[in-house]
């Protein structure tokens, strides 16, 4: 199976490789921008399959179809809501929403493999999801947090968080005053609501902006350790997994 992945961020593009190659398959090309896609097919045979992210750095993904004419299946990867979801069902194979599920990924695999679709006889009406969406590039962050104490509600700006962190089945945010505060959300939701360029998950347990992190130090199995300004319950530790695409985050 000839497969390609269309993404802007090079570390999610890689990630998601690696999950897509645990399923025992294999990713022939990635790409990056509407520009490079679009040279890319003019010089190539079109793939089986392609896992497509609907921002890139110059442009909707969708321009590339307005110039190609589209072979593939394709199965959409993206951050936006529920509302826009619709229109990625309709025209298809599937979506997986970000960040990527292992077992939603392999799903979407199966359900291509089964039905065996092309271009050919999916219909793919871009014009109809690119009218759906809202907003398509301007994505909003989460700005702060209204945390509840008592009978109060105090709020925290993200200017303030130097760490989220889950324990005990809970999930935390820890400030630069050092001290610690209980949401009522998961570090898998934090992620969509966070701004990868300041955040970044560098575990299942962590996510640290990167104005916090004071030092960073080689630790035991070929992952790394990050020191933080405040907090010291626990050592912050980058997963063996995840330090390349750390580092490229890092820039």
């Amino acid at each position: 199976m000839n497969i390609i992945i269309i993404e802007d961020e090079k570390p999610a593009a890689r990630l998601l490789q690696r999950k897509v190659e645990k399923l025992g398959l294999h990713v022939n090309q990635m790409l990056h921008s509407v520009e490079e896609s679009i040279n890319w097919f003019n010089s190539n045979a079109h793939p089986d399959l392609i896992f497509l992210d609907i921002q890139l750095s110059d442009g909707l993904s969708f321009e590339i179809f307005e110039t190609i004419e589209i072979k593939s299946a394709v199965i959409f990867t993206t951050a936006y809501d529920e509302y826009a979801l619709r229109a990625f069902k309709l025209n298809s194979i599937d979506y997986l929403l970000k960040p990527i599920d292992e077992d939603d990924l392999e799903i979407a695999v199966n359900k291509f493999k089964a039905r065996n679709v092309s271009a050919s006889n999916l219909s793919l009406d871009f014009e109809m999801i690119k009218k759906m969406l809202v907003n398509p590039v301007d994505k909003s962050y989460k700005k702060r947090f209204t945390i509840k104490m008592g009978q109060q509600l105090k709020m925290i700006n993200i200017e303030e968080v130097e760490c989220f962190f889950s324990e005990n089945k809970g999930t935390y945010l820890h400030t630069f005053d050092n001290r610690d505060y209980l949401l009522d959300t998961t570090l898998e939701q934090l992620e969509t609501e966070l701004d990868p360029k300041d955040f970044y998950r560098i575990s299942r347990k962590f996510i640290i902006p990167m104005k916090a992190i004071k030092e960073i130090q080689m630790y035991s199995n070929s992952r790394l350790k990050v020191i933080l300004p405040t907090y010291k319950e626990d050592e912050v530790i980058v997963a063996r997994e995840r330090v390349n695409d750390f580092k490229e985050w890092l820039g």
